[in-house]
């Protein structure tokens, strides 16, 4: 049994110092105090003999001295049916008053194995949602991953919860797969609303809610979207049933790595952002593929901060998307719902083979339209109306109506 001692604590990090054989990476220490055994997870190395570990246990209670033993495991995740129709979090806590969670298998979060790249399917079926502004601009694949983008206040969750309702929620819609469901770093309040509308509507017993909400360490946030992504491979390998995979927020996942990075000390990148941001996004989203056995549908809100489309933890997810939907704040500020701008979202399913010839040519004729419209009301504001033809006028009256 390897054994260490604590010799600093900062916030969420504890430097816990080994003689002899140290801990694997991700692997689990525990802490024995009053309240209680208190939870570490090794990260990485802090200097000579001294590991940087995270404290996951929330109101640890921790000094120095205190002895710590490895367990030889990384954080274990309850999956299987047991968990369906369960709202817990990554400490296999109940969050939904229906007593403690008892499941039959449990996996690491970090261990998981590499299908074949022959077996790996290539989106090509649409998803219909019944939301025409979503069907039409930015149609879904079945299988492959969707992002609401947007700033604070501009209806991500609320789309989100439409996508949810309409995919998940409807009766008339068979419910022949599961649903999962990770909250990092969002509202509690938002979480508890979804639970209900999910019993309400009778498909709780087919979905899990693992939660990691935005009062908790950033620890806890960052490994809630892995604990997430473990649940839907078992059902997706084990099961072999199809997924739908929902996380609000995605920028919250990029952020609590951010968070970790700064209070371990790790040397940030030019755009401020922790150098490892970009194989932490490709971790996560690699994992959320299909198969030739079944599917994951992944649909996450992506935050933009201060609305800064170039910011570096938002960007950072753009590679994975098969679909983004942009949100606009002229466009909410207007009055439309939901406020898409039409010419920032794009969909790899708008492709003639996909969605077939009549639907590409209709999107083609409707955004040039609005392109023509969007270039016709940047001369009006510079040159004002005076200054147009009588057919400028007639072109701007008519487009921006």
């Amino acid at each position: 049994m390897k054994q260490g001692k604590l010799v600093g604590v900062s916030g969420s990090v504890a430097e816990v110092a080994f003689v002899g054989d140290f801990p694997e990476g991700n692997e689990i220490l525990k802490v024995a105090t009053e309240s209680g055994d208190v939870q570490l997870e090794v990260v990485s190395s802090a200097r000579k003999g001294v590991l940087y570990c995270l404290v996951l246990t929330p109101d640890a209670h921790l000094v120095r001295g205190q002895e710590v033993v490895a367990t030889g495991a990384s954080l274990q995740i309850p999956v299987g049916k047991k968990v369906l129709g369960r709202a817990f979090d990554i400490f296999s806590a109940s969050h939904d008053e229906q007593g403690k969670l008892v499941a039959d298998d449990h996996r690491s979060m970090f261990s998981y194995s590499k299908p074949a790249l022959s077996s790996i399917v290539t989106p090509k079926e649409v998803m219909e949602t019944g939301i025409k502004a979503v069907d039409f601009f930015t149609p879904l694949l079945r299988g492959g991953k969707a992002a609401i983008v947007g700033g604070a206040g501009v209806g991500k969750t609320v789309v989100l919860t439409q996508f949810a309702r309409r995919l998940v929620m409807n009766p008339k819609r068979k419910q022949d797969g599961v649903a999962v469901f990770s909250a990092v770093g969002e509202r509690s309040r938002e979480a508890q609303e979804l639970y209900n509308d999910l019993d309400e509507s009778g498909v709780l017993p087919r979905t899990t809610l693992i939660l990691g909400q935005m009062g908790e360490s950033p620890a806890i946030r960052f490994r809630t979207a892995y604990a997430g992504a473990t649940i839907a491979e078992y059902f997706r390998d084990e099961e072999q049933v199809d997924v739908l995979y929902y996380m609000d927020n995605l920028y919250r996942f990029a952020q609590a790595g951010h968070e970790l990075a700064t209070i371990t000390n790790t040397i940030p990148s030019e755009d401020g952002y922790q150098a490892t941001l970009t194989s932490e996004m490709a971790g996560l989203n690699e994992r959320l593929h299909s198969t030739k056995k079944a599917s994951i549908t992944s649909f996450m809100a992506l935050f933009v901060p201060a609305d800064d489309f170039t910011d570096a933890g938002v960007r950072a997810a753009f590679p994975f998307l098969d679909t983004i939907i942009f949100l606009s704040r002229e466009v909410f500020q207007s009055g439309r719902y939901p406020a898409i701008d039409f010419l920032a979202s794009n969909s790899a399913a708008l492709n003639a083979n996909i969605v077939g010839t009549r639907h590409y040519l209709a999107y083609i004729e409707a955004k040039q339209v609005l392109e023509r419209a969007a270039e016709l009301e940047r001369i009006v504001s510079l040159v004002g109306e005076d200054e147009l033809s009588v057919e400028k006028l007639y072109d701007t009256g008519s487009l921006l109506v």
